[in-house]
């Protein structure tokens, strides 16, 4: 009985020790080694063997990538504006031994580190500057971050600000600047719409005054050409007269006076500014006038009759 107890209490330490022998390290995971206190290897996941009693574990350490919240905090910036700004950073440990030994509290220590650079970046900026370039805010915490967070065996991969709020007061200030930089812009187009339509009024005006000239020149060059055709007929016609004089023949010439004064009483009569025309005229002289007009009509016609 005492030995088959004895047996059984054997086989129990022998399977206890063989347990403590065997450390599977699962994936995402790196372990650190330590024999008698002191840091041996890394063990990567999968299965390995110690010597117990002898080494242990001495860190568990995550290998996969960890997101941390940066709490709320207030930034005085470069022209000494108070804003509240929070942000998230994201690291993972890349030697396990470092992060193990390096640092007591990585989590702590991260976001201690993140939150002191913040303050330093974002407080050697302006307010303006703060606002518009968070890109480049990122950027700079990121390389700070990362170079400080290398001792410590982890690699930040991405710093995030995620809200920056300025005081009420001075939201509502640069609100108003922002409704009179509107105002300006929207003054400075109107002003340049304007301008252009007076351009474009102008340019038609112009237009419009050298059509009109153009045309004043063509009607007055037409009137031109007019009158230079009727100085040609009237020289011819005069010409004509003046050899039918020579002729003899008197009656062409009171042909060409009678319609000259007929003409002229034409005009007269047609004139808008005449409401009552009075001419003396000599009404023998006028009826023997067309009588001799009338008589060189019946010549030249009976001149042109053809013979039988």
């Amino acid at each position: 009985m005492d030995i088959s107890i004895g047996l059984l209490t054997s086989v129990i330490v022998v399977f206890i020790l063989l347990f403590m022998c065997v450390i599977i390290v699962s994936q995402g995971y790196e372990y650190t080694l330590e024999k008698f206190g002191r840091y041996t290897q890394t063990m990567s996941p999968g299965i390995h063997f110690i010597i117990p009693f002898v080494e242990r574990i001495g860190a568990k350490v995550s290998l996969m990538e960890t997101v941390l919240d940066v709490p709320s905090q207030d930034v005085i910036t470069k022209d000494n504006a108070a804003v509240t700004v929070d942000g998230v950073v994201f690291f993972k440990v890349i030697e396990a031994s470092k992060s193990a030994y390096k640092v007591a509290n990585l989590r702590q220590a991260m976001m201690n580190l993140t939150m002191t650079n913040i303050r330093t970046v974002m407080g050697s900026m302006d307010l303006d500057e703060l606002l518009s370039n968070r890109e480049a805010i990122n950027a700079r915490l990121l390389v700070i971050v990362n170079g400080a967070a290398g001792n410590w065996g982890t690699q930040v991969t991405r710093i995030e600000i995620k809200d920056i709020t300025p005081p009420r007061d001075l939201v509502d200030s640069m609100a108003r600047q922002m409704k009179a930089e509107r105002d300006k812009r929207a003054s400075i187009l109107e002003a340049e719409g304007d301008k252009q339509s007076e351009i474009l009024r102008s340019e038609g005006t112009k237009r419009s005054m050298v059509l009109q000239a153009e045309g004043r020149l063509e009607s007055a060059s037409k009137d031109a050409e007019a009158r230079e055709r009727l100085a040609k007929a009237e020289a011819v016609a005069t010409e004509l007269l003046s050899e039918a004089t020579k002729g003899g023949d008197a009656k062409a010439l009171n042909y060409f006076i009678a319609q000259k004064y007929v003409e002229a009483i034409n005009a007269l009569a047609q004139s808008p500014n005449q409401k009552v025309l009075l001419m003396p005229l000599d009404i023998a002289n006028l009826a023997g006038t067309i009588t001799g007009i009338t008589e060189i009509v019946r010549q030249t016609f009976g001149k042109e009759k053809p013979t039988k």
